[in-house]
């Protein structure tokens, strides 16, 4: 008899157990826990030190999921040029390392809640680097509490990241990141506009690619000089492959600067950034509708 008054307490045990590993209803009952834990990262302008966390882009996503979601949007200085306050690598970093904050948080005080992470455009810039920290077994927390990663014109997207809708040329003006983003790469998804020149940057536009790498590294860390290295040196190898210093200053002559700065007004006059509420994916959806019932399903 004491045998099984064990037994049975040894199976309670393991039952509460299942359910807080697993999600079950015994952690899932802590109070103010949601299901799901939405952290939108706005673009640039979209928010600021000065205002509250704004929606922008991804308000289309967000809005009306589930109850059991509950969504947050990240502050940050969101600027890109020195004379708005903070150069573009600091902004982001500092969106990273809010967003960073968040999930610490929640993941801390809800052990059965999952996370998801949504940014447009320098958010998800930030949103994508996050998630390959985490991915790659570096970041607050472990890679399975993330139910997917939602990224909007990524200035970082790789041609090998999985893509919703028609695909994308070239890769994201920022160069892919080092590493990718290991064990979430199966719950990443991205969209660009294939005219949208900040996601969308042909392979042998080394301008481009080179703007990119400095705006990328403007705000640098010592502790990413050995990416800062990786991250150049592909451009190098690239650029030497199609005939290297020559092909540079090809790209760089009055004739070649000229033509660029009409392709940069015929993009800005398209609005192709900001028009991913009426851009098709597929099945009737535009990009905004199918992410938001992407992450709906996840609640």
């Amino acid at each position: 008899m004491q045998f099984k008054r064990v037994a049975a307490a040894m199976s309670a045990c393991a039952a509460v157990a299942s359910g807080l590993v697993f999600g079950g209803s015994a952690a899932n009952a802590a109070p103010g826990c949601p299901s799901l834990y939405v952290v939108a990262i706005p673009g640039t302008w979209e928010t600021g030190h000065d205002k509250r966390p704004s929606p922008g882009m991804l308000a289309r996503v967000t809005d009306d999921l589930p109850d059991s979601a509950e969504v947050a949007y990240v502050t940050y200085a969101a600027t890109a040029f020195p004379w708005e306050g903070d150069v573009y690598g600091a902004s982001k970093n500092e969106a990273v390392s809010n967003a960073r904050g968040m999930i610490s948080a929640m993941a801390e005080r809800c052990g059965a809640t999952d996370i998801a992470l949504l940014g447009y455009s320098q958010g998800a810039d930030a949103a994508g680097d996050l998630a390959a920290e985490i991915g790659t077994g570096l970041g607050p927390i472990r890679p399975e509490r993330i139910s997917g990663v939602g990224l909007i014109s990524d200035p970082r997207r790789s041609p090998s990241d999985i893509q919703v809708g028609p695909a994308a040329p070239g890769a994201g003006a920022g160069g892919p990141r080092v590493g990718g983003f290991g064990w979430l790469s199966d719950r990443t998804r991205t969209i660009c506009i294939p005219d949208d020149l900040y996601c969308a940057t042909a392979q042998d536009d080394f301008v481009t690619r080179f703007a990119g790498f400095l705006a990328q590294s403007s705000d640098p860390s010592p502790a990413n000089i050995w990416r800062y290295q990786m991250e150049v040196g592909a451009i190098v190898s690239d650029l030497m492959t199609q005939g290297g210093l020559p092909t540079l200053q090809a790209q760089l002559s009055d004739g070649a600067n000229e033509k660029r700065v009409k392709d940069l007004e015929s993009f800005y006059r398209s609005e192709s950034h900001h028009s991913y509420g009426s851009y098709r994916v597929g099945n009737g959806q535009t990009a905004l509708s199918w992410m938001h019932n992407w992450v709906s399903d996840m609640a």
